[in-house]
């Protein structure tokens, strides 16, 4: 991938909206399934991870420019998913509960690497 300035541009575009999808999907996911987990966090995780499986089987079946491959993933997936947010949270939970902690961190760890592959995998046998 070229950083030229359109892809640069792309990128943030893709990061202005995947933040604000991100605080967004937390905060209704914060209201309507209220826990002491943070089940926001995850569900972005997760559904960023599903997302990010499904778009690289699609790229390799057809062919879409490095621009808008970087503003989906790079830009728009990468301000969605929350692994900074993840980290800290994790870290905090350890306060309260090391169970919570642990249990944030393995559905976290293994959610997200099964989203992804499941959706590369949906994808390639829709396409196929």
């Amino acid at each position: 991938m070229t950083l030229s300035w359109q892809t640069i541009l792309a990128i943030g575009a893709g990061g202005f909206l995947g933040a604000i999808a991100r605080a967004y999907s937390v905060h209704l996911s914060n209201k309507y399934i209220p826990l002491d987990f943070p089940m926001g966090v995850l569900l972005v995780n997760i559904i960023g991870s599903f997302i990010i499986g499904i778009l690289f089987a699609y790229f390799a079946h057809y062919t879409v420019s490095d621009t808008f491959k970087a503003f989906l993933t790079t830009g728009f997936l990468g301000a969605l998913t929350t692994y900074s947010t993840f980290a800290i949270e994790s870290y905090l939970l350890f306060g309260t509960s090391a169970y919570l902690a642990i249990t944030n961190m393995v559905l976290n760890l293994f959610g997200t690497i099964i989203a992804a592959g499941s959706g590369y995998k949906i994808i390639n046998f829709l396409l196929k």
